[in-house]
């Protein structure tokens, strides 16, 4: 039997951690969390300074028992969690829970997995750091009574199962707030002039600086510039430099990640968990912008080798953030000299980004010449401008630039190309010149990265809250996550060109949305109710002081007890006024006016099932009910729009001597036919989708149904032999099963089904290693 036993988060890194240390040391895995809070409300006793009681979590009773008989056996115990607040807090529980002795039990931590890292760890262990252990459970005691008070009353006032949250409030607040801001907004349209000039035969860009505010201003600009000469007034030289962005942070990776591999939040912080578990790069959740002096001298000589040594700068950066810690250092690889970090597509790609943005940070500046050249109009006393940009010195550009959030409009960017040589009083021949009418733009709704942004901008959450916080306004259905198509919007363009003036309308798509963040109208009506009723928990400042007593507490500044108490006093009193709140003035129904034929009201509101408009009050026996549509909100929904909703479920036409029906349901619009329901496509309205197209779709859902299904058995119609996207499966009731590799789905009898169903081992369980809020 080892005489050391080192206790772990996670199978994985018991296994890198294992390789490290020898045959003297066993390594195993607590598989996350080991106790929490119980379900109902004996979990914190309110009377007895907010006193927490811990269980077991169900799913670790056997992982207690087995660590419990390697703890009985070994001479030291390492408890070597996370190094934060969490993984402090996991410590604290195993040592509680295993009823480990203080002189036997050592608590040690490392900001990455690597042999050197792990050999100082075990030469430096510490005790257990109760005030981060206090910092972790006074946020998950508020956050429970938060969530405990709220939520039941949401459930009275509202609707049955919606819930409430101290970070999760807030990010919705952030969502409904700008969909509104953006409702609001109205397009004003300007007119952008640029134009395409030539000198010594090659061809280049200039523009207008000033836009004109009206059609008739661009107008009579451009048909003066028929008759006038342009040349040279300026030319200006302007050396520049860029200077690399710092090396990640969580909230930074995080966003970058999103704008240049596409990831979610969520999959960016598995995919780094699984890197970090593997020993290829530094702890994931970190607000620290510090590389350790051994990183920065191993990037030097990467840096040198590769690139030469004019490409090297050292840099220190410090965080903006109160409560970073600058001990713990940013995300970087372990190894900077490793290029290759796994096999997996996507930890490559993320491994690679982390590896540039960190190497960049060490480099030289990007060294450049601006140029901007001053074109007068003869006959006019506006001038327009060409800026070009020539790189002198690539430095860091060599590996890594920075992207941004700007949604910037095609047509509003700025050209920076190269221009032609060209002196001053030099005329220039114009090409063409245009006068194109552009609009001003909403503020852009979130991304999962954007938000990440803002809540950091705003000091809420911390680097292992974003990424839950996020996924929880989705999973509660108060934010949905979704790409939806623009609209097309006529715009002018007016040209001259070879002497000549011309002006066209066109058409542009505007308004398209990929990925964005919408909230759903429950999160509009539970805002609404959280605002006025509670202003302290969703407002910004509030929540951001909160995440401040916490870092405070952290530091051993603030006793949790009285931090929760002083919370707790002012908001209990609210919970208790609100209860006496009448169901019916709260903001979750809207009349929108009267049935122009039979004068009855029109009311927007949440149903059982999700928004609805309805004719007639709620006394009223021939009421109507219309669900919704994607995008259509209770709050601003017209009568015109409502009584188009009315008209479903509406007669497609036949199909089979069958009548086709189009309607919207719980989960969007469909067609019903002979029994049967096909989805359809966000390309179709199910008020004009036509019989030939309803046609179409119920033909193509058989034939997808019949590539699916593979055969059944007389004897066990629920027994059905499926094809799915990993391959043939068997499905029997609500549950799947797996076919062996060495069995033809094709070939199986009804018995060896059977046996298979039988036989079928059970499901893994899964540790829990994703961090809880």
């Amino acid at each position: 039997m080892s005489k050391n036993l080192v206790i772990v988060e996670s199978p994985a890194k018991a296994k890198t951690i294992e390789g490290y240390l020898g045959k003297d040391f066993k390594v195993v895995s607590s598989y996350g969390h080991v106790r929490d809070l119980p379900k109902g409300d004996k979990a914190i006793d309110k009377e007895n300074k907010f006193k927490p009681t811990y269980e077991v979590t169900p799913d670790k009773k056997e992982v207690i028992k087995n660590l419990k008989k390697l703890a009985k056996d070994a001479e030291t115990i390492y408890l070597a969690s996370d190094d934060d607040r969490e993984g402090e807090a996991i410590s604290w529980h195993l040592k509680e829970v295993l009823n480990l002795k203080d002189e036997s039990t050592k608590r040690i931590v490392f900001r990455e997995i690597t042999k050197n890292a792990i050999s100082k760890a075990i030469e430096n262990p510490r005790g257990i750091d109760y005030d981060l252990v206090n910092a972790q459970q006074a946020r998950r005691i508020l956050d429970r009574l938060v969530g405990f008070e709220l939520s039941p009353i949401l459930w009275k006032k509202i609707k049955t199962g919606l819930s409430a949250g101290r970070v999760q409030s807030v990010a919705v607040r952030l969502i409904v707030e700008r969909e509104r801001e953006i409702e609001k907004h109205k397009a004003v349209s300007s007119f952008k002039i640029t134009a395409i000039f030539t000198a010594d035969g090659k061809s280049f860009k200039a523009e207008l600086p000033k836009k004109f505010e009206t059609k008739e201003e661009a107008e009579e600009f451009l048909k003066k510039c028929l008759d006038a000469n342009f040349s040279v007034e300026n030319l200006e030289k302007k050396p520049a430099k860029k200077s690399p962005a710092p090396p990640f942070t969580t909230s930074t990776m995080q966003q970058e990640a999103s704008r240049k591999l596409y990831f979610s939040v969520a999959q960016t912080m598995s995919v780094a968990q699984k890197l970090y578990e593997a020993g290829k790069i530094t702890y994931m959740r970190t607000d620290s912008l510090n590389l350790s002096n051994e990183a920065m001298a191993s990037a030097e000589k990467e840096i040198k080798s590769a690139y030469g040594d004019d490409f090297h700068k050292p840099r220190k950066y410090k965080s903006k953030s109160e409560g970073a810690q600058e001990a713990h250092e940013a995300i970087r690889p372990t190894d900077f000299s490793t290029l290759q970090a796994s096999g997996d597509r996507n930890e490559q790609r993320l491994y690679e980004l982390i590896w540039k943005r960190a190497i960049a940070s060490q480099m030289a500046d990007a060294k450049l010449e601006k140029t901007t050249v001053t074109i007068g109009i003869s006959n006019q006393p506006q001038k327009l401008v060409a800026n070009g940009e020539v790189i002198k010195f690539e430095g860091f550009l060599k590996v890594y630039l920075e992207d941004t959030d700007d949604e910037e409009d095609e047509n509003e960017k700025s050209e920076k190309g190269i221009l032609p040589p060209i002196q001053v009083g030099q005329n220039l021949d114009l090409v063409e010149m245009k006068g194109r009418e552009s609009f001003t733009r909403s503020a852009p709704r979130y991304t999962e990265a954007s938000l990440v942004k803002k809540l950091e901008e705003l000091g809420i959450g911390r680097p292992s809250t974003y990424a839950p916080t996020i996924s929880t306004i989705q999973k509660r259905d108060y934010v949905i996550k979704e790409s939806r198509d623009g609209k097309d919007r006529d715009y002018v363009e007016m040209l001259i060109a070879e002497g000549k003036f011309k002006e066209e309308k066109k058409t542009e798509i505007t308004g398209a949305e990929k990925n964005k963040l919408f909230p759903t109208n429950i999160a509009m009506v539970v805002n609404d109710f959280l605002v006025d009723h509670f202003p302290n928990v969703i407002d910004f400042n509030f929540t951001a002081r909160v995440e401040k007593e916490f870092d405070d507490i952290a530091h051993g500044g603030v006793v949790w007890q009285d931090m929760i108490d002083n919370f707790y006093g002012k908001f209990h009193p609210k919970v208790e006024e609100t209860e006496q709140v009448a169901r019916e003035d709260i903001k979750s129904s809207r009349l929108i006016g009267k049935h122009p034929e039979n004068g009855k009201p029109v009311t927007a509101r949440l149903g059982r099932f999700g928004p609805l408009v309805q004719i007639g009050d709620s006394e009223d026996e021939d009421k109507k009910f219309a669900s919704l549509k994607k995008g259509q909100f209770i709050e601003n929904i017209t009568l015109e729009d409502a009584l188009e909703l009315f008209k479903l479920p509406r007669d497609v036409g036949m199909f089979e001597d069958k009548k086709m029906v189009a309607a919207i349901g719980r989960f969007g619009p469909y067609i019903r036919h002979d029994g049967s329901f096909v989805s359809l496509p966000k390309e179709y309205d199910p008020l004009s989708v036509t019989e030939e197209e309803a046609i179409e779709l119920i033909k193509a859902k058989r034939e997808a149904d019949a590539k699916k299904h593979i055969k059944t058995f007389d004897e066990n119609p629920d027994i059905q032999l499926l094809n799915g996207r990993w391959g043939p499966y068997i499905k029997f009731g609500k549950k799947n099963y797996k076919i062996p590799k060495d069995k033809v789905a094709e070939d199986l009898t009804y018995e060896e089904t059977v046996e298979i169903i039988e036989n079928q081992p059970e499901p893994k369980k899964r540790g829990r290693f994703a961090k809880k809020k």
